[in-house]
């Protein structure tokens, strides 16, 4: 490709919306472009960067056995009123009627589609297990749709689906997807972890996320260097702390204080001269429609994933001002645990706790020395609170590490929720008919172009990797008047392409400074500069990634680049 011909609108200005390095880059650099709130158009050189990831995944799934479909978009309301998700999925679901006034959906995920697809198909045990999977196009209408897209309103996902005869195969699945996903985003040149994940509106019994380290992420994760744990903090355990020996003796007597218009924990612990881990924080929550106190240590805040989980709850919310008074009757900001009309739930992180500071139940006032045990009884210790670094790790006990990711792909073992739903059975060997076993698994592959670029940039611009960059090689002539440099740079270019490099020629008549910012930004991974020394059958490679220089013979080019790219 001749950069004369490309179409590579590149920008010196970020757009004035955009928050996160992926998405000042990718317009900037010519990327994509805003059509409207979390709406892009795919210019030239992303369209190149997602069919290169689509690439590596047709690989892998099809060397994991899985085989390629394509799905509507349009999705009949009847087959997601089957699942019993058309009333609950929310208002994420961008729906619409038809000329004859039928329901329809833009399909935000696939399951509904695929299992009313098999259903049709498969009578009998001697078809599974299959594995179906897709790479197309969803619709989700976010509330808040931001950073580019990370978060848009419509995206292209790999999404695929498995059908089995028991639940042990469909386990089996289970990790052969984990291992094609793992090798998946080694190929891609990703630095990653795979942690424990919630199932969340997808449903299932397990599942993992696999998560782009990048200091941007939305998501927090926690690992084990020593076990190799690793989990997101909607689903990382806490060790259970022990309760400290003779507790009972370290008791001191409550006493309360005057603490006027002093509502917020950060509030409290400045007036008190306090640190936040020795106050107790207490929360009001509605948990399926009932009222529920959960006490915390100050400076820890609810996982409302894992408290889902500890009450085996379908909704979950904060209980408003009015109905914290009207649950309690106590005021908001001074809730005690003393005397509390309702039981008391408390975290893992308040069984240490000795002598602590809580609420006195009446406004103004808050109390000191309070001890669970003595002052208020606890009618059961959960895990509610998300995980931090420097904790043990459930496993072995070694501090775990922190860190922020970007979640790019998510796999479920979904079990027959589906199947039971929709009425996907088959016929087993017995002559029984019996409910699909089922998993599920995605890949965001416009989400993945983002995370590359969260985690390969610098104050120049884009840092891809190999595998996925637009271009490997860019073949940049200081001087597109002087014939020598434009006959070395030819013939650079020919030979590239011969050898099998994607490669982009920047034949514009354009200062050479110009031409060095525009491949930096864009981010080639390998740059060719032929200039003064053309002459003399010498041109220069830099590395993108390191900043390194070689001078190279001019037909010495292909031979290094196969040497740095690994090709033979």
């Amino acid at each position: 490709m001749r950069f004369s011909r490309a179409f590579i609108p590149t920008k010196k200005e970020s757009p004035a919306d955009a928050e996160i390095p992926s998405h000042k880059l990718l317009v900037r650099a010519g990327f994509i472009r805003k059509v409207a709130s979390g709406l892009y158009d795919i210019l030239p050189l992303g369209a190149r960067v997602i069919r290169k990831i689509e690439q590596v995944i047709r690989q892998e799934m099809e060397r994991a056995g899985a085989q390629e479909v394509i799905l509507p978009i349009m999705h009949p309301a009847e087959l997601w009123q089957e699942s019993g998700r058309w009333d609950v999925y929310g208002k994420e679901m961008i729906k619409f009627k038809d000329r004859h006034e039928r329901d329809y959906a833009l399909g935000p995920t696939a399951e509904e589609m695929i299992t009313d697809l098999v259903r049709k198909e498969v009578k009998s045990y001697k078809e599974l297990p299959l594995n179906l999977y897709q790479i197309g196009r969803k619709f989700r209408d976010e509330i808040r749709p931001r950073f580019g897209l990370m978060r848009s309103r419509e995206f292209i996902m790999k999404d695929a689906y498995s059908f089995h005869a028991s639940d042990e195969d469909a386990e089996r699945e289970y990790w052969n997807m984990f291992e094609t996903y793992s090798r998946i985003f080694k190929r891609l040149g990703l630095e990653f972890k795979a942690v424990e994940a919630d199932t969340g509106e997808i449903g299932g019994s397990f599942s993992h996320e696999f998560m782009v380290i990048a200091d941007t992420g939305e998501s927090k994760l926690v690992y084990c260097p020593e076990c190799g744990y690793a989990a997101s903090t909607e689903k990382a355990q806490q060790v259970r702390p022990e309760v400290p020996p003779n507790r009972e003796g370290e008791f001191e007597a409550v006493e309360e204080v005057h603490t006027p218009g002093i509502r917020r924990i950060e509030e409290v612990s400045r007036f008190l001269s306090v640190p936040q881990k020795r106050i107790l924080k207490l929360l009001v929550y509605v948990i399926d429609g009932r009222p529920v106190v959960l006490a915390l240590r100050g400076d820890r805040e609810v996982e409302e994933a894992k408290l889902k989980k500890a009450f085996n709850a379908k909704e979950v919310r904060l209980a408003t001002d009015k109905e914290i008074e009207e649950f309690t009757g106590q005021p908001k900001g001074y809730l005690s645990p003393v005397g509390l009309p309702l039981p008391v739930y408390a975290d893992y992180s308040v069984i240490p706790m000795v002598n602590f500071v809580a609420g006195a139940g009446r406004a103004d006032y808050h109390l000191k020395n309070v001890n669970w045990g003595r002052d208020f009884s606890v009618a059961e210790f959960v895990d509610v609170t998300e995980v931090r670094g420097g904790e043990p790790c459930p496993k072995c006990g070694a501090p775990l590490v922190e860190k922020r990711g970007i979640e790019v792909g998510h796999i479920f073992k979904l079990g027959t929720k589906y199947s039971e739903a929709m009425g996907a059975t088959f016929v087993d060997e017995q002559g029984n008919e019996k409910p699909m076993v089922m998993g599920c698994y995605g890949i965001g592959v416009t989400r993945v172009m983002a995370a590359a670029v969260e985690q390969g940039h610098d104050e120049n611009g884009i840092i891809w990797p190999v595998e996925i960059a637009p271009f490997e090689v860019i073949v940049i002539p200081v001087n597109v008047k002087k014939e020598e440099i434009v006959e070395a740079a030819e013939r650079v270019y020919s030979e590239l392409m011969e050898a099998g490099f994607d490669v982009l020629l920047d034949d514009r008549n354009a200062r050479p400074g110009f031409k060095f910012k525009d491949a930096d930004l864009i981010g080639i991974p390998y740059q060719v500069i032929v200039g003064k020394k053309a002459s003399e059958g010498v041109v220069e490679l830099k590395i993108r990634r390191s900043g390194e220089r070689l001078e190279l013979p001019v037909d010495g080019v292909v031979g290094k680049l196969r040497e740095l790219i690994g090709r033979g």
